[in-house]
C-alpha cells in the first residue's frame, strides 16, 4: 500500500492497525502454546510419574522451574513486589495446583475440567470490576459455550459428583482467574523470566509443607521415565509455559487470555486419542468444534475492543499533534 496525497492519515493509520492486529494474532498463538503444553500434563502424570503423589508433582513442577529462572536473570523482587510476587506466587501457582490436584483425586477428570471451564467467565467478571473492561454479552455467550463445550468433549454420563471436589475445582477456576486480573492490573518493570520466576519460587514454597506434611518424602527410587517426566513438567510445563502465559497475560486483555485455557481439555483429548487409542465419539467433536467457535468469538470480540482503542489512541495522537488554522481550513498547523 502507497501512502500519499489527503489519504495519508487514513493510509498510515490503516498501516498502524494492521500491524497491531498481525503482532496481536501472533500473541494469541504464542500464549496458547502455554494452555497447549498444560493439556500434556495428564498423559505425562499417568504415563511417568509414580502414582498417588499429586502434591509431590505441582512441587517439582513449580519449585526448581523457579529457582531455575532466578539463576538465569539474578534479580529478586524490591519493594512492594516482595508481598505481591508472593500473592500471584500463590494464586497462580501454589493455591492452583493445590485444588486442581484436590479436585482430581476427588472427582472424575470431565467432571474437574467441566468446572474448571468456569474460569473464563470468572475472570470476565473481575476484569469489569477492577479493570473497568466492559462485559459484553458477546462475552458472557462464549463462556457458556465454552463450558457446555468442555462438558461435551470430557463429561461422562455416569460422572459422580463430590461436594468437596466440587467446591476444590471451583476454588482453582476462582483463585487463577484473580491471578490472572492481578497479573495485569500489577504490571511489574521487571523483566518477565523474572516476575515468573518469583511466582514459581513463591507458589513452590508454599505447596512444600502441605506436600510434606500430606504425601510424606519424596520416593527414595525414582526410574529414569520419573525423573524425564518430572524434568519435562518443570522445564517445559512450568519455565516455558508460564512465561509465555504471563508474557500473553502483559500484552492481551485478561479475558482472551483465560479462554485460551479452554485449550487444555482439548489437547488431553486429542493425546488421548493419538497416543492412548481412546476414540472420539460424536458428541465429543461437537464439544471440541464449540470450544473453538468460543475461543474464537472470544478473541475476536477483544480484537474489536483493541482496534477500537488503537483507532481512539491515533485520533487523540493526531488531535494533539497539530491543529486547524485559523480561518478554518483543514491544513494542519504544528503546535508550538
Amino acid at each position: 500500500m502507497v501512502c500519499h496525497g489527503a489519504s495519508l492519515g487514513l493510509c498510515l493509520a490503516m498501516r498502524y492497525i494492521a500491524l497491531v492486529l498481525s503482532n496481536r494474532a501472533r500473541i494469541v498463538l504464542v500464549t496458547a502454546l502455554a494452555p497447549a503444553i498444560w493439556g500434556t500434563t495428564y498423559l505425562v502424570t499417568t504415563e511417568l510419574l509414580p502414582p498417588d503423589r499429586p502434591l509431590l508433582a505441582a512441587l517439582v513442577r513449580a519449585l526448581p522451574a523457579g529457582l531455575l529462572l532466578l539463576a538465569v536473570t539474578r534479580q529478586l523482587p524490591r519493594g512492594g513486589w516482595w508481598w505481591r510476587a508472593f500473592v500471584l506466587g500463590a494464586l497462580n501457582i501454589g493455591l492452583f495446583l493445590a485444588l486442581l490436584f484436590v479436585a482430581a483425586y476427588r472427582l472424575p477428570g470431565g467432571v474437574a475440567a467441566t468446572v474448571g471451564a468456569v474460569q473464563p467467565l470468572l475472570a470476565a467478571g473481575l476484569s469489569a470490576g477492577l479493570l473497568g473492561e466492559r462485559l459484553s454479552p458477546r462475552t458472557v455467550l462464549a463462556g457458556l459455550a465454552g463450558v457446555g463445550g468442555v462438558s461435551l468433549l470430557v463429561l461422562r454420563a455416569d460422572a459422580r459428583l463430590d461436594p468437596v471436589g466440587v467446591a476444590a475445582a471451583l476454588g482453582g477456576a476462582l483463585v487463577m482467574a484473580v491471578g490472572v486480573v492481578l497479573a495485569k492490573r500489577w504490571t511489574s518493570p521487571a523483566p518477565l523470566l523474572a516476575t515468573t520466576g518469583w511466582q514459581l519460587v513463591a507458589g513452590g514454597l508454599l505447596l512444600l509443607p502441605v506436600a510434606l506434611a500430606v504425601e510424606g518424602p519424596p520416593p527414595a527410587a525414582l526410574t529414569g521415565a520419573n525423573l524425564a517426566g518430572y524434568a519435562y513438567l518443570s522445564i517445559i510445563g512450568a519455565a516455558v509455559a508460564y512465561a509465555l502465559w504471563f508474557r500473553g497475560i502483559r500484552a492481551l486483555p485478561p479475558t482472551a487470555v483465560s479462554f485460551l485455557g479452554l485449550l487444555s481439555p482439548v489437547v488431553a483429548t486429542l493425546l488421548g486419542m493419538a497416543v492412548l487409542g481412546q476414540q472420539l465419539n460424536l458428541l465429543q467433536a461437537v464439544g471440541g468444534l464449540v470450544v473453538l467457535g468460543a475461543l474464537v468469538a472470544a478473541q475476536t470480540t477483544n480484537t474489536r475492543r483493541h482496534k477500537e482503542k488503537s483507532d481512539h489512541a491515533h485520533h487523540r495522537v493526531r488531535s494533539s499533534g497539530e491543529r486547524r488554522t485559523p480561518d478554518g481550513g483543514g491544513s494542519p498547523v504544528p503546535r508550538p
